[in-house]
């Protein structure tokens, strides 16, 4: 067993070089290649999902990172990434979900509110997309400078609330 995680821990330094180096296709591939001795590690299998999500790949990454979200519940990152793969793969529906899921275990990471407030609007929510947007920004006032280059947020333009919330004097 030692030898095992030795070899598991040695696979995902190796991941994660890749990834850092900017070469997530050498990533999934080095854990593809150990992908039995990696299946049942949460960490491993968000690394392949990552590697695959950066690689656009992302109906492919979606079973890593369904995989990892089972072995590390409640994950921000992990949530992040699956819920990114989902709207990119029509599936808007579980993106939601999942991002829903990570915030009761982290209410008070902006990222997470932010990212529903685009989905939400998407899903022509207004109202839900309103909330996690203002939560958001009580969060962290620094997303605001995302908010005129999010073209998720392009049926919200025009309303007066968006308006007044994205125009905060600081």
């Amino acid at each position: 067993m030692p030898q095992r995680n030795s070899r598991i821990s040695r696979a995902i330094r190796e991941a994660e070089g890749y990834l850092e180096l900017g070469l997530p296709e050498q990533a999934a591939e080095c854990l593809k290649r150990r992908q039995k001795m990696v299946a049942d590690s949460g960490r491993a299998n968000y690394l392949l999902g990552e590697a695959l999500r950066e690689s656009e790949a992302y109906h492919e990454a979606a079973a890593p990172l369904e995989r990892a979200y089972e072995l590390m519940p409640g994950d921000m990152h992990v949530g992040l990434a699956l819920a990114w793969c989902y709207k990119r793969t029509g599936r808007l529906d579980r993106a939601i979900e999942t991002l829903e899921e990570s915030l009761r275990s982290d209410p008070r990471e902006a990222i997470l509110h932010y990212n529903l407030a685009c989905y939400w609007c998407l899903a022509r929510n207004r109202r839900r997309a309103l909330r996690c947007l203002g939560r958001a920004l009580d969060l962290d006032i620094n997303y605001l400078d995302l908010v005129p280059y999010e073209s998720d947020f392009d049926a919200l333009r025009d309303d007066r609330e968006f308006q007044e919330l994205t125009s905060v004097i600081v």
